[in-house]
């Protein structure tokens, strides 16, 4: 019997008689080794089970060879059988052992020691010498040399086999050749396009000064050939159908031995443009409402991914109103006489769906609930697939789980459908503590408990799954601490109308630098959104300020404390793709506060602000982007208040407003340089960044901002303003910056010459 590659059992006989009792036995078992021995026999035997004297099985002998063959010593196993005695065979096992690996040598390595390339490859001193593996290992080796440069590497091999002892030596021998840079990248052929667009879409790039940082600037195969295919997918977005890109025609030349210039060559072929368009099949709707849905016009561009995405387009267009089933077929028809390419979109329609009923899978502590609020589809509704996909991403935003799939699925019932929703939870309780420093609070411990979705009331689980928010936070720190506990019920009543609090309690010496602070209060609030994509915030917060520690020399602040009785209102828009590493969209934000008055407490004061931040990519390269914030406020006392408290004016200064100054250093000062604080203040920044290599990212940024002594007094003529420069990496997800600035205007008295600043978190 022949059993794969080199696997033999001989003299094969029954094992069994016809009552099924074994009549053959196991006499002795003898490893005998064709060729050199160097592996032991307790290695072969320790391998099988069939023993002496024990059951003569097939299968068992089978297994045993399979077994051998996995431990990648034998080159070929073969059993074979002897008659010693009536129902009693003594069995022979011939293996023939694979070399083994001696010592593993590099020849040419003159620019890499051989324990950095040994790192590199998985072939050992004593392993069993697998030439496959060699060759994988000297392609690893090319690859590594690749990526420092040396694109002109050539690795080789040779084993030299002892055939008396049955080790090998592996050597590797390498040619390095010269490490060189890419200097430049250029195009021949390329008529319609520009050489400088067609880099853009190239992950293959010429050397420049960061290259070092971003591992760019060297040439790799592999990312090289991944380059060619996108460049020629770019042409066919263009019309080009027939674009040609030849290895034959790739130039590869050195003006100086460190470096490279590649030259490509492209055969573009002509432009094909869209002819005539034409729908066919549709019964449901007239065939010219149905061009309207089309996006791709005669005389267009003829680009396959768009005219994709109108197939797309009108697939979902019949599945809005329940055509689940409906098909959309594109079908390119070369029209010789004008030169274009005819489009024919052939509909297969189907019957109308409603949805029958919710069929949810997965959620092992999300409550059902939690998930169907999310869902703007249900029972007896048309079964409506963009709304299918909104569902898919409201649930996605919960970030309650890692995969969420939503489907139709087939009923008895004609012009029924179920809608089954599928997830797998994710991990959304979080326990960090740890230590961090910061220009502000200097150094700092710190313990957070957070649960994203959070169950008051379920204990069992561990008080997960009702969608609740929670958090509590502990920090102690040099010259800050803080105690704070949060919850938020998103849905209260089961409408969309979120409810929540805040306790806390915090003190503070870098708010001011002439006197301590403490605050202890609580926030109850309520967030609904209001229309589009508009959020109304409406809060009630009591607060007890507590100064203590006064610089005796400041005359204007006095120590003791207040209680703050608070409402606020709060609008926001928010278009931004991302919260954190932002590259388009925009958030505004306008805040209004009323203490006092009616409300109560020891301070009557109301408060007007707005913040704005606008996102611009300007380059795909490097995630170039700029941004653009915007800020302006105004605070003024009322009734009988006899001023705005001097720990609610306004100042500047620091990670979050004007990077050149010191926090809270920009405002109105007496005649003996002390700070007043303001009533006004506007704020103007504008920041270009990029990512150096993920997730550092490096920016450039000018801010300018001014603080004025009275309300509404809005004049610039007091700005302050600075240029500087910053890196930015994440840490545990959170984004930290480190920005250096240099003041430009200034007053005398704030302007203390260039500044770092350290923070955790974004600006706005």
């Amino acid at each position: 019997m022949l059993i794969g590659s080199g696997l033999r059992m001989s003299a094969q006989v029954p094992s069994q008689t016809k009552e099924g009792q074994n009549a053959y036995q196991v006499g002795t078992i003898t490893v005998k080794f064709l060729g050199t021995a160097n592996v032991s026999e307790e290695i072969v035997r320790a391998n099988m089970q069939i023993r002496e004297g024990g059951v003569l099985d097939d299968a068992m002998i089978d297994n045993d060879i399979r077994a051998l063959y996995r431990t990648g010593l034998f080159e070929f196993i073969e059993v074979k059988r002897e008659t010693a005695s009536p129902g009693v065979f003594n069995l022979v096992v011939e293996v023939t052992p694979k070399f083994r690996v001696l010592s593993v040598r590099y020849e040419g390595n003159n620019k890499v020691r051989a324990k950095r390339l040994d790192k590199e490859i998985k072939t050992r001193p004593n392993m069993a010498l697998d030439e496959r593996q060699i060759k994988e290992d000297s392609e690893k080796i090319r690859e590594y040399y690749q990526k420092t440069g040396y694109n002109q590497v050539s690795v080789n091999y040779t084993i030299e086999r002892d055939r008396s002892s049955g080790f090998g030596t592996v050597i590797f021998n390498i040619r390095e050749n010269a490490r060189t840079k890419i200097a430049d990248i250029r195009f021949l052929g390329n008529e319609h396009v520009k050489t400088r667009r067609l880099r853009k879409e190239m992950e293959t790039k010429r050397w420049w000064f960061l290259s070092w940082l971003t591992g760019t600037g060297r040439f790799k195969d592999d990312l090289f050939e991944e380059d060619l295919e996108k460049v020629r997918d770019f042409y066919r977005e263009e019309g080009y159908l027939d674009v040609e890109i030849l290895q034959d025609d790739i130039n590869f030349s050195y003006p100086s031995p460190s470096k490279l210039v590649v030259t490509i060559k492209v055969n573009e072929g002509r432009q094909y443009r869209i002819g005539q368009v034409e729908v066919t099949g549709a019964k449901i709707y007239d065939p010219n409402l149905l061009k309207r849905v089309l996006r791709q016009r005669t005389g267009m561009i003829f680009a396959p991914s768009k005219l994709d995405k109108d197939v797309e387009r009108m697939d979902d267009f019949y599945g809005t109103s329940g055509y689940l089933d409906t098909r959309t077929r594109l079908v390119r028809k070369p029209n010789i006489e004008t030169g274009n390419i005819d489009i024919e979109y052939q509909i297969q329609e189907s019957e109308k769906f409603n949805v029958e009923s919710i069929s949810i899978e997965g959620n092992t502590k999300t409550k059902s609930i939690v998930i169907l609020r999310e869902l703007v589809l249900g029972p007896g509704d048309v079964y409506d697939t963009v709304r299918e996909k909104i569902s898919k991403l409201r649930l996605e935003n919960t970030r309650f789980f890692d995969d969420v799939q939503l489907s139709p699925q087939e009923t008895n019932i004609p012009g029924r459908r179920n809608m089954r929703v599928a997830v797998r939870e994710a991990r959304t309780g979080n326990l960090t503590f740890g230590a961090g420093f910061s220009s502000l609070e200097r150094a700092t411990v710190f313990a957070e408990l957070s649960q994203g979705n959070f169950d008051l009331f379920n204990r069992r689980s561990f008080f997960q799954g009702d969608g609740q928010k929670f958090r509590l936070r502990l920090q102690l720190g040099s010259v800050s601490s803080e105690a704070l506990v949060y919850f938020e019920e998103p849905w209260l009543f089961e409408r969309q109308l979120a409810v929540g609090f805040t306790v806390y309690r915090t003190s503070s010496d870098y708010d001011s630098q002439y006197y301590t602070q403490v605050s202890t209060g609580a926030e109850v609030f309520l967030r609904k959104r209001l229309f589009e994509l508009v959020d109304g915030r409406l809060s009630y917060t009591y607060e007890v300020v507590k100064i203590s520690d006064v610089d005796p020399n400041v005359a204007f602040v006095a120590a003791g404390q207040n209680s703050v009785s608070r409402v606020g209102l709060q609008l926001v828009r928010d278009t931004r793709d991302k919260i954190i590493g932002t590259t388009t969209g925009n958030r505004v934000e306008f805040n209004i506060d009323v203490a006092g008055g009616p409300f109560g407490g020891d301070v009557d004061y109301y408060k007007l602000e707005f913040r704005g931040a606008q996102f611009y990519p300007v380059f795909d390269l490097q995630a170039q982007v700029v941004s653009v914030i915007a800020r302006a406020g105004v605070i003024d006392n009322f009734g009988d208040s006899p001023a705005v408290p001097y720990y609610n004016r306004y100042y500047m200064g620091g990670p979050y407003t004007l990077r050149g100054f010191e926090y809270n250093d920009v405002g109105p000062r007496d005649s003996l340089g002390f700070l007043l604080g303001g009533k006004s203040y506007g704020m103007l920044s504008l920041e270009y960044s990029m990512d150096v290599v993920s997730p550092i990212r490096v920016a450039a940024f000018y801010d300018a901002g001014f603080v004025n002594a009275d309300a509404y007094d809005f004049n610039p003529s007091n700005l302050h303003d600075n240029v500087g420069f910053g890196i930015q990496l994440f840490v545990a997800g959170a984004p930290l910056r480190l920005d250096y600035a240099i003041p430009l205007t200034s007053e005398p008295a704030a302007k203390k010459g260039g500044q770092f600043n350290f923070s955790f978190g974004t600006r706005f």
